[in-house]
């Protein structure tokens, strides 16, 4: 049994409900019986989206915030709905969310105000956080750590980081997510942190329709993938791959408080 922890099964990617409805049991026949689809980084809706396709299926979950993409987009009306959604059973963490000053496509001041106001607020209605950072120069950190969000769950999703940084958000209680850019050839870093992060502080993503594994990198990505991902982490971690996908099953369903078995 293997855990998705972060994907993003938005119809308007995958060819409609029936596209996700495909998807799905193509990701269920490879093992992967476990998904988080992420209500985030797709504009106006994402959220809406990601949880109908939650309460469609069994074994999906649904996270809903918006990323640092969209921080610009995010008003009253946006804030009522998200709001809504959260109360929803299928929706069990918040996010993605954080700081991107890489693609910059929201105004950083604007990507500062939204990621703290959605910290405050799934603190306040008891969600794990999912954080998106890409060249925040540890700014998203020092906000985590200004907001205390690490008491209520943290979890960075595709980490990028050394080895060094993985420990230090793991010493703060944090979870990080390893992703199928852990089977590319150049991306060593990236391995030696999978070779080395505690057991129970890892899980496994596809963050399809993005980042495919090697050899089938250059396709879109579904959360069958993450198989594969599990066989790198595994052949990295000198174990079988029974033991990763366990570890990243029970792992993931702590997190977003879900029964293991």
């Amino acid at each position: 049994m293997i855990f998705d922890s972060h994907c993003h099964l938005d119809p308007n990617t995958y060819g409609g409900d029936a596209g996700v409805d495909a998807v799905v049991e193509t990701a269920r026949a490879a093992g992967v019986t476990r998904m988080l689809t992420v209500g985030a980084g797709y504009g106006h809706g994402t959220a809406a989206r990601s949880v109908a396709v939650a309460e469609r299926h069994e074994g999906i979950w649904a996270s809903v915030g918006v990323h640092p993409h969209d921080a610009a987009l995010l008003d009253d009306t946006g804030w009522d709905e998200l709001r809504g959604l959260a109360a929803r059973p299928k929706v069990v963490a918040w996010g993605e969310i954080g700081l991107d000053f890489f693609y910059d496509h929201s105004p950083r001041d604007t990507q500062r105000r939204v990621f703290r106001e959605q910290i405050r607020v799934a603190r306040d209605l008891d969600l794990p956080i999912i954080i998106h950072d890409r060249d925040s120069d540890g700014e998203c950190l020092r906000v985590l750590d200004e907001e205390g969000a690490f008491e209520g769950g943290v979890l960075y999703h595709c980490y990028a980081g050394d080895v060094a940084q993985m420990e230090e958000l793991v010493g703060r209680g944090a979870v990080i997510s390893i992703p199928g850019v852990v089977t590319y050839k150049k991306a060593a870093e990236m391995q030696a942190v999978a070779a080395q992060v505690p057991g129970h502080a890892y899980l496994v993503e596809t963050d399809a329709p993005f980042l495919t594994p090697e050899p089938l990198r250059g396709r879109r990505n579904e959360p069958c993938h993450t198989a594969l991902t599990v066989d790198a982490v595994a052949r990295l971690r000198q174990v079988d791959a029974a033991t990763v996908a366990r570890e990243t099953w029970e792992n993931a369903s702590r997190f977003f408080g879900l029964p293991v078995e």
